[in-house]
């Protein structure tokens, strides 16, 4: 064990997968590194980096103080505030990951200890992937939709989603997010079939990307009552929290949302005024591990359960397994990268194993990256990392 270490240095690489994963390293002076990952936040990387000077010199174990630093220091970087967030999550994680590896503890323990020793995942998949991600009208068929659905159980999961938005069936223009009645019809078909061909042994969810206004969104969940639909995510956008409030109140089925929220503030009015069934962060984006944590607990102060919203490599989603190991209310963890034949190779294996993750006992997230892979599939002109 190693309690006197001190941060020397602060690196990242991008990774271009169905995502750019970025992946951020802490070294200290003790020869060990953590690395995290942040997701979704443009400059992401160059606000991390932008960090090595502020974090150089102070002790990795002094995490929370370290990550509001950050946040205090870096909030006049110019970048917008999704970036800085998504920046400082990679960075969060990083430390956790280190101060795992110093303390010889995983990091879930940091987080409070295990609820679970194994994390349930649902899968992400797309109508046609099975005809080659086809754009072609055909690919979104309740029929394909239901074949995509049976593929994603004989890989072992019992849980999974679908982008119930993906045919971009408007009545007229698409941006004024209203759903004509045939368009709700349409997507009632697509929900009964998937239901009818795996519902007895999945749940299933299903993703609108906050593309339709709140009467919209009130109709297609009104339409979907009669199905057991697991939940239904981003009918609108949450941001005035009045919006999923009202669609909540006003039918039966489930409604999901959050991921496009950031930090502990950016969830309260959500929770606190029970605007959704089920809440949605991210923590490669929202805040990193301690905020996911934060998040949780004010949502179980209000009997919400908590998914996790995940488009990270398999460095990002067993970082999220930790969180999720932590957490009461968890309710399951989404893998978004069944396409990437090398996801799993990041990390010299898929985590994943009959659709749950077993959480790592190791020190840190327990996992490391292979930076052979790392290299393969950076960006171009990305650097790799040095040797610890």
């Amino acid at each position: 064990m190693v309690n006197d270490a001190t941060i020397t240095d602060v690196q990242t690489c991008v990774v271009e997968g169905n995502f750019d994963w970025t992946f951020v390293r802490v070294y200290t002076d003790a020869g060990v590194t953590g690395t995290g990952e942040a997701i979704l936040g443009e400059r992401a990387a160059d606000i991390a980096a932008d960090a090595a000077p502020i974090l150089e010199g102070e002790d990795p174990l002094d995490v929370s103080r370290l990550t509001e630093t950050l946040y205090r220091r870096l909030s006049y970087t110019g970048g917008n505030a999704g970036a800085v967030t998504a920046a400082i999550s990679g960075l969060e994680i990083a430390l956790f990951d280190l101060a795992g590896r110093l303390l010889e503890v995983p990091a879930h323990r940091l987080l409070g200890g295990k609820f679970r020793d194994d994390v349930r995942v649902y899968c992400d998949t797309h109508a046609g992937a099975h005809l080659g991600r086809s754009e072609d009208d055909a690919a979104f068929t309740p029929e394909s939709y239901a074949a995509a659905a049976e593929d994603v159980v004989a890989d072992g999961f019992d849980a999974m989603k679908f982008d119930l938005d993906a045919d971009q069936q408007f009545e007229g223009d698409p941006w004024n997010r209203h759903l004509a009645p045939r368009n709700v019809q349409n997507k009632a078909e697509i929900v009964e079939a998937v239901l009818d061909r795996v519902g007895d042994r999945a749940d299933v969810a299903f993703d609108c990307h906050w593309e339709y206004g709140t009467d919209s969104a009130i109709r297609l969940a009104s339409a979907l009552e009669e199905y057991d639909v697991w939940f239904l995510e981003d009918p609108a956008p949450p941001e005035n929290a009045a919006v999923p409030a009202e669609i909540t109140s006003a039918t039966e089925t489930p409604i999901c949302t959050g991921e496009s929220l950031y930090r502990a503030q950016g969830f309260r009015d959500l929770v606190t005024r029970q605007a959704a069934d089920v809440v949605q962060p991210d923590p490669p984006k929202c805040g990193g591990l301690r905020e996911t944590r934060r998040i949780a607990e004010l949502a179980e102060l209000y009997e919400i359960p908590v998914s996790l919203h995940n488009v990270a490599s398999p460095l990002g989603t067993v970082a999220c397994a930790h969180v999720a190991a932590a957490c009461p209310n968890f309710l399951a963890l989404e893998y978004h990268a069944r396409d990437v034949d090398w996801w799993g190779d990041l990390v010299g294996g898929n985590p994943i194993d009959d659709g749950s993750i077993h959480v790592p006992d190791e020190p840190g997230l327990g996992v490391d990256l292979d930076l052979d892979v790392v290299a393969e599939h950076r960006y171009a002109g990305e650097t790799l990392f040095d040797e610890a």
